[in-house]
């Protein structure tokens, strides 16, 4: 249970009202009992106050909170900052227990700082680290001789491969995958699809081969304050490690190529894909179902909106969107142009018609 005061403190926001009314959960106005704090952050949410049972609430600035029935509120002058101290106030986590679950298999030369838990049928292989504070949950795998930093949290089945190297404060939900083998393959000849990349849709006289494996003797190396999302996949380098930066998000379902190297405090949001060999710079945002092409870089403070396909290079600042991407005002220009290519034809058709008449 908190208090208002106590909440109100914490998020750095303005309360008014019974500060020492207690709420022991969150939820959306409509649905909110009398011991919830209703999170109304802006006037459209106003309706649903009368229809919950609330006697708090977190409003938008200036809202007339007694007009509302309640007790108390809270005013957020930039709603998701404060959903996001209140939030992980209120997280109840996961339950995972302190310690180390009798079968766990942990590697003598393994160490752990203090304070680690490791939950039921882990494995922390031989030479691995594992830092003061972090969780390691139930069916994980932590590789021979990886380091994870300070307060790693890692969610039901994640893995992580050898040698891998992460920060403080990792976050991985469940299923996440780290340092898997890149997906790197030749031909003993050139191949045809070699030669389409050149000549953009010839083949020519290649002929069909099998593929032979490229070995992945790089690793994986994270920084610090890093999350990725439920099934993610991040490849080993081939010789040098793929690189994720500080502070990076990446969603589910996302896959990150070998040799790739993203910046720092980047958003790579679900099911995105990233080809091999591609330099990601600093704040930059894909949106979902962006794809990469290989050996390209995308400059600091690229934005791609959902879907964007990029296959060349991007410079600095750009936001752009489409297949293959271009700027988005352009996108937005070439998508109005193809709404009116039925009328343009129909008249086209007439124009036809009166010159041949």
């Amino acid at each position: 249970m908190f208090t208002i005061r106590q909440i109100a403190e914490s998020l750095g926001a303005e309360a008014q009202g019974d500060l020492d009314l207690q709420i022991a959960g969150a939820a959306e106005p409509q649905d909110a009992g009398s011991d919830q704090i209703a999170m109304a952050m802006a006037p459209k949410y106003a309706e649903g106050l009368q229809k919950g049972q609330a006697q708090t609430a977190i409003l938008w600035e200036g809202a007339d909170w007694q007009s509302f029935g309640l007790k108390a509120a809270i005013f957020a002058p930039r709603p998701r900052m404060t959903m996001s101290g209140l939030t992980a106030m209120l997280d109840r986590g996961q339950g995972f227990a302190a310690g180390i679950h009798p079968s766990a298999v942990i590697d003598p030369s393994a160490e752990l700082g203090e304070g680690v838990s490791v939950g039921p049928l882990s494995i922390i292989a031989a030479g691995a680290k594992v830092g003061a504070g972090s969780v390691i949950g139930p069916h994980c795998y932590v590789g021979a001789d990886s380091v994870i930093g300070k307060g790693a949290h890692l969610r039901e089945m994640v893995s992580i491969g050898a040698r891998a190297r992460i920060g403080n404060r990792f976050r991985a939900q469940p299923g996440a995958r780290v340092g898997g083998d890149g997906f790197s393959f030749v031909t003993p000849e050139v191949s045809g699809a070699e030669n389409v990349r050149k000549t953009l849709g010839d083949q020519g006289e290649a002929k069909a081969q099998s593929w032979v494996r490229i070995h992945s003797l790089g690793a994986v190396t994270i920084g610090d304050d890093v999350e990725i999302g439920a099934n993610c996949t991040l490849d080993n380098g081939t010789i040098r490690d793929t690189v994720i930066g500080d502070g990076t998000k990446i969603d589910n379902q996302v896959h990150i190529g070998h040799n790739t190297r993203v910046g720092n405090d980047c958003l790579l949001c679900g099911q995105t894909g990233i080809s091999g060999s591609v330099d990601i710079g600093n704040n930059v945002v894909l949106g979902g179902q962006c794809g990469v092409a290989d050996n390209i870089f995308v400059g600091n403070g690229v934005i791609a909106a959902g879907g964007t396909k990029i296959l060349s290079n991007v410079p600095d600042g750009r936001v752009i969107m489409g297949y293959p991407s271009v700027k988005m005002e352009t996108h937005t220009e070439i998508y109005k142009a193809q709404r009116r290519l039925p009328r343009l034809m129909r008249d086209i058709e007439l124009l036809k018609k009166a010159v041949f008449k």
